[in-house]
């Protein structure tokens, strides 16, 4: 298997754990795996919308598989602490996925204090949202030295320390492709070795057929749900049509 495309949909992504289902790998969290064991750790960071990270963990349990869901706080794109986005993690929650923080650590490079103090802050914002700890961060957009650091970040360990990251297979959908290959073909799971899943709910949440047409659906939809609210705390206010140009 050679195939690199990106985006796909839900379907997709089921028959994705069925296929490492049937070469014999259970689905464990980042605590339990084991590097010599078949275990598949499934990681969601999401980037772009909680909505389709929701829908994506309803999906998840109907597979009967536990992910754990790294959200932002103070993200551009999306609100965890708006209506919606607490409505988002609780179905997340309710389908029994772990939440963890995804963490922008640009902001804080060579300031030490200033880097825990906003990992602490952020982690205890999570927290209280979902009710439940936060026992682990991925970093956003990792920079190269904390790629395979084994150091803690506010007292928690992180999805790119050397036990996650390169004493077992790692595969990532970033951009929206494999950029390194098909996880199927991934060393580790050739032999059947635990292997890191990461995947970003955004490129799995309808029939696109490229990252920019996921990208756009998207747009079309944020941007149909603001004018709606607009419309809503406006009642004189009438919508325009809205719909983006395609080329």
């Amino acid at each position: 298997m050679t195939h690199r495309a990106l985006p796909a949909d839900l379907d997709a992504y089921a028959s994705l754990i069925d296929d490492f289902r049937s070469l014999g790998y259970s689905v464990q969290g980042f605590q339990d795996v084991r590097p010599d064991q078949p275990h598949l750790v499934l990681r969601h960071d999401v980037d772009f919308s909680l909505t389709e990270a929701a829908a994506m963990a309803e999906r998840e349990r109907g597979l009967d598989v536990a992910a754990i869901y790294f959200v932002q706080v103070g993200c551009d794109l999306y609100n965890p602490l708006s209506p919606a986005g607490r409505a988002a993690l609780d179905r997340i929650a309710k389908c029994g996925h772990e939440i963890g923080l995804h963490f922008d650590a640009s902001p804080y490079d060579g300031n030490t204090g200033a880097l825990e103090t906003a990992a602490q802050e952020q982690c205890a914002v999570i927290e209280q949202l979902t009710g439940y700890p936060v026992r682990i961060i991925s970093f956003h957009k990792p920079a190269r030295h904390l790629l395979g650091s084994a150091k803690r970040l506010a007292g928690r360990r992180h999805a790119y320390e050397p036990a996650f990251f390169s004493e077992i297979g790692y595969c990532s959908d970033s951009r929206g492709e494999w950029r390194h290959g098909h996880p199927l073909d991934h060393p580790a799971v050739l032999a059947r070795r635990a292997i890191q899943l990461l995947t970003h709910p955004i490129w799995w949440a309808g029939s696109a057929k490229t990252p920019k047409a996921a990208l756009d659906a998207l747009l079309e939809r944020k941007l149909h749900a603001d004018a709606d609210e607009y419309a809503r705390t406006h009642q004189d206010y009438d919508p325009p049509k809205i719909e983006l140009a395609r080329p």
